[in-house]
């Protein structure tokens, strides 16, 4: 299945790390937390270039993150 690439929205958060359940919220990509799991634990996302399967995977600055079209870049504020 391919998916279209929107363009690559900057993410800023002020701590070391966000976790990519809350990443997803945090961009309005999934409504709630049990949406970002099922998407994160069906192989949906992918962190790097690879999917990732780990809702609690400790996502830093630099880090590119896609889902549903999105590239998402996490940016320290």
């Amino acid at each position: 299945m391919r998916v279209k690439i929107s363009g690559v929205r900057r993410i800023f958060i002020r701590e070391e790390y966000i976790k990519l359940d809350s990443l997803l919220k945090l961009a309005s990509l999934v409504g709630t937390g049990g949406e970002a799991k099922m998407v994160i634990q069906g192989g949906e996302v992918m962190v790097g270039g690879a999917v990732c399967i780990a809702r609690g995977k400790k996502i830093r600055p630099g880090d590119v993150v896609k889902y549903g079209g999105e590239v998402l870049l996490v940016q320290q504020r």
